[in-house]
């Protein structure tokens, strides 16, 4: 899928990566949260603004090495406007957005060869008069603010992944469309890893209620009001997840061999979803279509006044099918007390974390040195076990 000129461009990405807030905005490049000292000698954070030239694809030179700041005209320590000021009358960028000064400074007197190297400058040129005045002033630690839908599938910035300089790994995530089948325990918990991912789509399907039991072992807290409200799942955890993750696309209905046909789109797709023939249904539906997937599997059974608990999450990709017979059950397990609403949240967030690891390495965003297709959790022996290594 294609990407902002933020994410293909490296200049920009240290930015991002170095902690400044920055936005495309109508060509412009925006730098928020930038310190400066006002005309009362106190401390300010402005909005600089630059054109922002690219080859349509990612950026190239700067074509003028001038910034504007919205916000105030900036001084020194010392009450002195900043002698890089060339123009103090107002420009209209749109939007709301005023700049009340041109600046024009320059790196070593050199037209700057990159972003980076431009909007460093002027951060520095301007922060360094409020530090002074106050050291805690900084551009890093700013506040959230709202993305646009054309900026990011977050509402608000993924600082985590800027502040560890991992754009470029989590990059590797920004796939079109995950699907998660089956929201219960498992998938709810799948969800909440993938929506902190930057996939531009995620589907949700699921056709159940939201019960107590349901809240039990499901991340976050349900309010009783909400319980008696009695939601479908994917319209609960569409509301909870929203907020973060735009894109994301409940469906109240369950896969079957009517439906499965949506899922052949699908970059990738989760299976959180009780054994049984409908499992083989969707599973050689994704087979026929060559969509990867990872089959989620939990079992608890009760011994004496205890649980024995084994997981297991077994992987599909092009070339990587002939184990699936063997690893996932297309029967009906009745010994697994886990069909008997078992509180297990804890192993139900094991297995989501199980599944996301296992896609994750798929993608090459952690080291994969097993890649295992199939892997076992057994909670009595505190054991995991990989199988079906590829060659």
């Amino acid at each position: 899928m294609s990407q902002t000129p933020v994410g293909r461009s490296p200049d920009l990405t240290k930015l991002v990566e170095e902690e400044y807030d920055v936005e495309v905005r109508d060509e412009n490049l925006l730098v928020h949260h930038v310190p400066f000292v006002n005309v009362n000698g106190a401390v300010e954070y402005g909005i600089l603004v630059s054109e922002l030239t690219t080859n349509g694809e990612q950026t190239v030179r700067p074509g003028r090495h001038e910034m504007w700041l919205v916000g105030g005209i900036p001084y020194d320590h010392l009450g002195q406007k900043i002698l890089i000021i060339n123009d103090e009358n107002p420009h209209d960028f749109g939007g709301g957005l005023v700049a009340a000064c041109r600046m024009s400074g320059k790196v070593h007197g050199q037209h700057p060869e990159n972003y980076y190297d431009k909007v460093a400058n002027y951060v520095r040129v301007l922060s360094e008069p409020a530090r002074a005045i106050d050291p805690s002033a900084t551009h890093k630690n700013f506040p959230a603010r709202e993305s646009r839908a054309d900026e990011s599938v977050f509402r608000y910035h993924d600082a985590a992944t800027s502040r560890s300089g991992l754009s470029a790994v989590t990059g590797k995530l920004k796939l079109g469309k995950v699907a998660i089948a089956g929201l219960g325990g498992t998938g709810s918990y799948i969800l909440d890893l993938v929506a902190k991912t930057p996939v531009e789509e995620v589907h949700l399907y699921d056709d159940d209620t939201l019960y107590a039991h349901n809240a039990f072992r499901s991340p976050g807290a349900a309010s009783l009001d909400e319980l008696k409200a009695s939601p479908r799942k994917v319209d609960y955890l569409f509301s909870k997840y929203d907020p973060m993750h735009r894109n994301i696309v409940p469906h109240p209905v369950r896969v079957t061999a009517e439906n499965v046909a949506e899922l052949s789109d699908m970059s990738f797709v989760f299976l959180a979803i009780d054994a049984g023939p409908g499992k083989r249904v969707i599973i050689e539906a994704l087979e026929a279509a060559y969509v990867p997937f990872v089959d989620c599997g939990l079992g608890v059974q009760r011994h004496e006044n205890s649980l024995r608990g084994k997981l297991r999450v077994t992987a599909g990709t092009d070339g990587h099918y002939s184990h699936i017979p063997s690893r996932v059950s297309f029967g009906n397990e009745n010994d697994n007390e886990y069909d008997w609403n078992i509180q297990t949240a804890d192993l139900n967030m094991m297995n989501a974390a199980m599944a996301v690891i296992r896609w994750k390495k798929l993608f090459g965003y952690y080291v994969d040195g097993k890649q295992e297709f199939h892997s076992t959790y057994t909670v009595a022996w505190n054991q995991m076990l990989s199988g079906e290594v590829a060659e």
